[in-house]
């Protein structure tokens, strides 16, 4: 394929005032411009050129560089809505719990006595989660305390840090919020 120098630099110069002035309508136009180059230069019609592999390749790079920070961002924040989420079911399995036995387990009997009647007890109506005992989105079990120093019972996640306090992804969550 030959293809003259003039071309290259005039086609450079064209892709640089076409970029920068109206970056929406530069797939269009790149098209437009490759089907007249095909006319004027009889290339092959047997594939794409280097020229066209090379644009898509620009174009999915610019998406991705601009697409991909904002959902990571997301995901974050899907992190604790989904802390938040268990943690509110936790706290319904705990009060279906207390109704059967007139108190919130214990710190020792822990939150397992939500799936095992562990000592037989007759007042068990368990279990009283439908799956498994979660665990938080960061793979951390949640903490459970009884009493609890924002309420009757405390029920929280230390968020992505695994440390008390922090802010954004690493803050705690907790039944109190």
């Amino acid at each position: 394929m030959v293809i003259s120098r003039s071309f290259d630099f005039h086609f450079l110069l064209w892709l640089e005032a076409v970029w920068s002035s109206h970056a929406g309508l530069f797939v269009l136009v790149i098209s437009m411009q490759l089907k007249n180059s095909r006319n004027t230069f009889a290339l092959s019609n047997k594939g794409f050129s280097l020229i066209e592999l090379l644009i898509v390749m620009i174009i999915m790079g610019l998406l991705a560089s601009l697409v991909g920070p904002k959902m990571f961002g997301k995901l974050g924040m899907a992190k604790e809505k989904t802390a938040a989420s268990q943690i509110a079911m936790l706290m319904t399995a705990l009060d279906s719990y207390r109704l059967d036995f007139g108190t919130y387990p214990t710190e020792e009997q822990g939150l397992a006595v939500l799936t095992e009647n562990e000592n037989n007890d007759e007042r068990w109506t368990g279990p009283y989660l439908s799956k498994a005992l979660p665990v938080d989105p960061w793979g951390k079990p949640y903490i459970y305390n009884n009493p609890g120093e924002h309420g009757e019972i405390d029920l929280y996640s230390l968020g992505a840090d695994g440390r008390e306090g922090g802010e954004g992804e690493n803050r705690d969550i907790g039944s109190w919020q």
